[in-house]
């Protein structure tokens, strides 16, 4: 899978912008705020229809004007067409000129996994950066998942509502609640059989970027122990008191462990930083045994901050999506990337919202 063109209007400092790509490896080169992880984002937008930088779509929009468009040609096992316009009064979505009425006939289209800062939230931050990261590798490789997320949290949200009120229609309640169990005991479901599938991924990345250091293992811990019917009963006199609805899906944990010890409370930052490359490196490995092809690669300048050893970790992932004819995109304020790579390049130059090929690419 490759995008083999990117059109921008009006998104973020690109006035307009017409680009075609190859397969293989895309470095995109210049100095900090001139436009490179903004292309980063627009394909990242394109895949999972929201920011990787955990900004709304307003703030996506040039200065100045109304609204954003982002669109591309993307080549897999067919070609897709996508077309994309946001403004505050306007959403569209097509997919091959028809318009996306229910998003699982979207998702998958184009398939990416993005490495940037960010990332260290899923070993810092709160449980939700971690079901978040769950939730868009199953959105990714099931069809049914994400309607079944969305069914969840708008009963969610229903049976909250109700909750919060001085006078509570039971039966109303017993319905969501119903709803509830039905649809979360799925979600469930589906996570568990996720994560014995990913941690020997992220185990096998982990030893390779840190060099065998330690033992890493993901750990799935449902707030529902055994029956999520009986378990909701049970603190129905705590949901009253705190107006909400206190377990379920929507407070899972995945739990992150080194040699058995919580990374989040006694991984140094080094740690941290080699187990969030090695989540993303999992998620990369398990979409593409699963569909066959490597999902695009989008490398937001963290080569800078891994020394050689590390680098070289990601090596064999990058190598995979070279002889598979993927396609990796990757920011760099200077030449940093792993020498091997070197020999098969197309270098840009970013410059104040625009792209050009570099002569030396």
């Amino acid at each position: 899978m490759h995008l083999a063109h990117l059109r921008l209007r009006d998104f973020r400092n690109y006035p307009r912008l017409d680009v075609d790509f190859a397969p293989g490896f895309q470095v995109l080169l210049g100095d900090n705020a001139q436009g490179k992880t903004n292309i980063l984002e627009a394909i990242y937008l394109m895949a999972t229809l929201r920011s990787f930088r955990g900004v709304g779509g307003s703030q996506m929009v040039r200065h100045g004007q109304k609204g954003y468009f982002v669109g591309g040609k993307v080549v897999g096992q067919g070609d897709h067409e996508i077309k994309m316009y946001w403004s505050p009064a306007e959403r569209k979505l097509s997919l091959d000129n028809q318009p996306i009425r229910k998003l699982a006939d979207y998702f998958g289209a184009i398939r990416v996994v993005i490495f940037c800062t960010e990332d260290l939230q899923l070993v810092k931050g709160t449980s939700r950066a971690r079901r978040r990261f769950v939730d868009l590798l199953l959105s990714q490789t099931h069809p049914t998942y994400l309607p079944l997320l969305q069914r969840y949290a708008s009963a969610l949200r229903s049976r909250n509502a109700l909750l919060k009120q001085r006078v509570q229609d039971e039966s109303a309640l017993e319905s969501f609640t119903a709803e509830l169990v039905k649809l979360g005991n799925d979600l469930i479901r589906m996570r568990h059989e996720l994560i014995p599938k990913l941690s020997p991924l992220a185990r096998l990345a982990y030893r390779r970027i840190s060099n065998d250091a330690e033992e890493l293992r993901l750990e799935y811990q449902p707030s529902v122990k055994k029956d999520f019917a009986v378990e909701l009963a049970q603190t129905r006199a705590r949901e009253r008191t705190y107006r909400s609805t206190l377990i379920g899906p929507h407070r899972d944990e995945v739990q992150l462990l080194l040699n058995d010890r919580s990374a989040a409370q006694f991984g140094s930052e080094g740690q941290k930083r080699t187990l969030a490359i090695a989540l993303k490196m999992a998620q990369a490995e398990y979409l593409t045994g699963l569909h066959g092809s490597a999902p695009i690669l989008l490398i937001d300048d963290i080569m800078g901050e891994l020394d050689a050893k590390r680098r070289s970790g990601l090596l064999p992932l990058l190598e995979r999506a070279h002889h598979t004819r993927g396609q990796v995109f990757m920011t760099c304020t200077e030449e940093n990337w792993p020498r091997e790579l070197g020999r098969d390049l197309h270098r840009w130059e970013v410059r104040s919202g625009t792209l050009k090929k570099s002569s030396a690419g």
